[in-house]
Order: C-alpha cells, then sequence, then structure tokens
C-alpha cells in the first residue's frame, strides 16, 4: 500500500482513483498528475514502484497544495472571517450554515440534535 503525504492510497484501485484519497486532489488534478509523471492512469496502484511513488510524491510537493497545509490554509480563512466579523465568520462561530441554506426547519446536521425548549408554545387566549 503506497504512502503518499501520510496517507495510505488504496492499492487495489487505479492510480488516478487511488490519488483522490488526498485532500486537494480530485478527478482532475489525479489525471493530470498521472499525465505529469508519465504513470498510466490505469494501472493498480499496488503495481506502482518505490520510484514512481517517489515522483508522485515529489510532484505533489513542489506543484500541489494538499493534506496538511491546504487544511492550515482553509482553517486560517475560517480563522480571519472570524476575526473580521464579517457574517459568515458569525455563521461559522456559531456552527450555523453559511452558504445561505435555509435553517428555520432544516440544518439538522449543523445546529445538532433538537433542544425542547419549555413554555415556547405559549398560553391561549379565551
Amino acid at each position: 500500500m503506497p504512502r503518499i503525504q501520510g496517507v495510505d492510497i488504496p492499492s487495489n484501485k487505479p492510480t488516478h482513483i487511488s490519488l483522490r484519497y488526498l485532500k486537494g486532489i480530485g478527478p482532475t488534478t489525479s489525471l493530470e498528475l498521472c499525465a505529469k509523471v508519465g504513470i498510466d492512469p490505469q494501472r493498480k496502484a499496488a503495481t506502482l514502484t518505490d520510484d514512481e511513488v517517489a515522483r508522485l510524491a515529489i510532484t505533489i510537493d513542489r506543484d500541489y497544495l494538499v493534506e496538511g497545509g491546504l487544511r492550515r490554509f482553509d482553517g486560517g480563512n475560517i480563522q480571519r472571517l472570524k476575526e473580521i466579523k464579517s457574517y459568515r465568520g458569525e455563521r461559522h462561530r456559531k456552527n450555523l450554515p453559511c452558504r445561505g441554506q435555509r435553517s428555520k426547519t432544516n440544518a439538522r446536521t449543523r445546529k445538532g440534535i433538537r433542544k425542547t425548549v419549555a413554555g415556547k408554545k405559549g398560553v391561549k387566549d379565551k
């Protein structure tokens, strides 16, 4: 099982699919990467030689922002939004959806389990 950027990529899948297990590498980038290094994208990752894995790792290191560096970059952007108290930053801080989704009735994934509030419905007038 080849290991690139601290991630074990699956060896029983084609190389271009296995490379997608790295955060920051998607379908287009993985095919582009295989072309740069000169590897057949359909070859199983288990058949890659140590030299090919090393060339992949070096190319990824040099040309792409992946894994830890990408996570730090994204985290820094979110932190900046929180510090300047932008609308999106406040939504991140409150752990609510920040891309315009409805949150009155949906957004259970972000909001968590329902919290029942006593006396919420109010008293009816007679």
